[in-house]
């Protein structure tokens, strides 16, 4: 075997990352996505690929894939139609939720509609208490006339979420079963098995996400299957996760949440990778495509981790990158509402019909025509020569809104643009602040189809200390799906007071955790494969309502070092908050195991030295700023280690459009990385 490829599809475009080990080289290739025929996209790809690099399928031994079409399901709400069983007289629990608003400086601020109707949730008698012990057994009754309630309804799934099933999952699993008897065509799940934690409501609308993506993703896996194996692909795929590792095709079919967040984590572990071999320590990955933005934040070269990322509306409780996702991207549609004002998302033209400078049927403008309607984009082909942008189509699109608001197209075009970025703003500002980031100190990564088309205008806005843009930033995600590490986590909730009496607990706990976790990696990839454990517990002092999550070494837990835990918590408590308390009893809630298997990582190449000025294609009329600038525009290819450009500058290659606004300059890195900063007094232009 000679090849390993990374696949990442999204709403617009799908891409491809094959790394040859034979000389550690690495291709890209970018083509439409085709949401109407699930896997065709990949067929078309590795032909491509075939034809023009003579890469054989037989010849791929390792295939990974990035998607987003669970993310996309959740924040354009197009799952399925579930109902709920709950314990009788918790069929409240995704109404109440946590009682939060989720904007709390909006006034007219509301909580979301949750994705299973109050209608559709129904009680099931039965009881376990908080010690796992089955107070009452399942009304069978119950459960029937639930059924019955649910088929009436016109449920596609069912979810069953009962109180304390974390303790002991039994009663779930009685209610699965009779569910299967009496209705085998409604897919049920169980939230003990999607992610057995303590909280009702965190374990409930994990699970119901869960349910929400599950038969969009299997059937979109089952097509992506069939299609590998057509092409005569020997291996079997290997599916990104949210938590930046890989997972096999059954655990993903089964745990839809898990990869929830796929081709966002792809995105953030390619971010990652390029910033800790290319030596920035503070980044803020921007990922933008057709349908959604994803910002997250990476030290030293390390992703932010963390569980209850908001997807959408609704968070998730599973661990995984720390993502901000906001409706917005290149394929968001503008339109105008009930009060005439202009609108932007969260609907997605996708890929079909795409934005109508796709010329694949779209009628509505999105942020993309914007773009191409003030000139910034449009003067080359994009996706590696898939789409040829229509101009005059965008321009038409958006001057069916300006019309109604009494401006020129090009300002309308402008507001399409701010009104995108100004959402983005909201949420990313929102993300600088839980995590108490000075963002003066962090660049962008801008990457995805449209991250490098928009990131400088919404870099401008945050006051960062700049943007980076790498060498192939449409195929980032792909990319990453080649570096990630094969991983899995697991987790016990122990919910114990940290005293001696919890010492045999703890160490049974770990021995357990680890033995399951050994078993999955040989399972599912082999034996012998090199590991690593990781163990943190989630912990807090008694009285607090939530925990953190602290690192703890192994044979603490074997040997029951609690002074050791004890002072790990409070350490991690001072970092997070400035004080801790030693003199406070301290409550262990949840016993974590994060294992992971490293893969091959490829070299990054070097770009050769500038040896002559930039290399202008041409000058292009560009509205930006509210005002037409004579820009030049600029092949990605002719630059070379140390050019400098000053903006405002077009920058086109085969995989997107680099747009950079006045007063910002450019640099070319070594590695090729464009690196973006408020101009300087000694720019030197080119």
């Amino acid at each position: 075997m000679s090849y390993r490829v990374g696949v990442d599809i999204g709403g617009s475009f799908t891409d491809f990352a094959v790394l040859d080990e034979r000389d550690n080289s690495i291709r890209t290739l970018k083509v439409l996505s085709r949401p109407d025929s699930p896997g065709s996209e990949i067929t078309t790809g590795l032909a491509q690929l075939q034809q023009r690099d003579g890469i054989n399928p037989a010849e791929i031994g390792y295939f990974t894939h990035g998607t987003t079409v669970g993310v996309n399901a959740v924040i354009q709400r197009k799952g399925v139609k579930l109902a709920l069983f709950t314990t009788d007289g918790f069929s409240d629990v995704l109404e109440l939720a946590r009682l939060k608003i989720p904007h709390i400086h909006d006034l007219f601020s509301r909580r979301p509609v949750p994705l299973i109707s109050r209608d559709r949730v129904f009680g099931i008698r039965e009881r376990t208490d908080r010690d796992g012990k089955v107070l009452q057994a399942v009304d069978r009754a119950s459960v029937e006339e639930a059924v019955a309630a649910a088929r009436e309804a016109g449920c596609q799934g069912i979810v069953v979420s009962l109180l304390h099933s974390y303790r002991n999952g039994s009663n779930e699993g009685q209610v699965r079963e009779i569910v299967a008897e009496l209705a085998p065509e409604l897919l049920t799940s169980c939230s003990a098995e999607i992610w057995p934690i303590i909280r009702e409501y965190e374990r409930t609308i994990t699970a119901v996400i869960n349910a929400y993506v599950q038969p969009k993703v299997i059937h979109y896996l089952e097509a992506f299957e069939r299609a590998l194996q057509q092409m005569g692909v020997p291996v079997p795929p290997r599916i990104t996760k949210s938590n930046g590792g890989v997972m096999g095709l059954d655990q993903a079919k089964a745990e839809c949440v898990q990869m929830v967040l796929s081709g966002t984590a792809s995105g953030v572990i390619g971010a990652s990778y390029i910033a800790e071999t290319c030596g920035f320590d503070r980044l803020l990955s921007l990922d933008i495509g057709g349908t959604s933005a994803d910002v997250a934040v990476i030290i030293d070269g390390r992703p932010e981790y963390g569980s209850g990322e908001i997807i959408g509306d609704f968070p998730i409780y599973i661990p995984s990158v720390s993502v901000t996702s906001v409706g917005q991207g290149g394929g968001s549609i503008a339109w105008i509402d009930s009060l005439g004002v202009l609108q932007v998302g969260p609907d997605s033209a996708g890929s079909l019909p795409g934005p109508v400078c796709f010329r694949r049927g779209g009628t509505e403008a999105t942020a993309t025509d914007a773009f191409a309607a003030c000139g910034l984009i449009g003067h080359g082909d994009l996706g590696y020569n898939a789409v040829q942008v229509d101009v005059t189509g965008a321009r038409a699109a958006v001057e069916k809104l300006a019309q109604p608001l009494g401006i020129s197209v090009e300002e309308t075009a402008e507001n399409i643009i701010a009104l995108a970025i100004s959402s983005m703003y909201s949420d990313t500002s929102g993300l600088i602040s839980r995590f108490g980031l000075d963002p003066r100190e962090f660049y962008f990564l801008a990457f995805g189809g449209a991250g490098p088309m928009m990131g400088c205008f919404l870099a401008r806005e945050l006051k960062l200390k700049g943007v980076v843009v790498p060498p192939t930033p449409g195929v980032l995600a792909a990319f990453g799906g080649l570096v990630a590490d094969i991983k899995n986590d697991f987790i016990r909730t122990l919910y114990c007071e940290l005293t001696p009496a919890v010492s045999d607990a703890l160490r049974l706990n770990a021995q357990q955790l680890r033995d399951e976790a050994s078993g999955w990696l040989s399972r599912e990839y082999g034996p012998n494969l090199p590991s690593q454990f990781s163990f943190s517990a989630e912990m807090r002092y008694r009285g607090q309502s939530f925990e953190i999550d602290v690192v703890l070494q192994e044979s603490w837990l074997l040997t029951g070092d609690l002074a050791a835990i004890r002072s790990a918590f409070d350490a991690h408590h001072t970092r997070l908050f400035g004080h801790h308390d030693a003199h406070a009893d301290v409550q262990l809630i949840n016993l974590r195991l994060v294992l992971s298997s490293p893969t091959p990582k490829p070299r990054l190449p070097e770009l050769a030295a500038a040896s002559g000025p930039v290399p202008v294609q041409r000058q292009v009329d560009a509205w930006i700023d509210g005002r037409w600038w004579q820009v030049d525009l600029v092949s990605r290819s002719a630059l070379g280690a140390g050019h400098r450009l000053t903006g405002p500058v077009i920058i086109a290659q085969d995989d997107c459009t680099t747009c950079v606004p006045p007063q910002m300059q450019v640099d070319v890195d070594r590695y090729g990385n464009l690196i973006i900063t408020p101009q300087t007094g000694d720019a030197d232009g080119h």
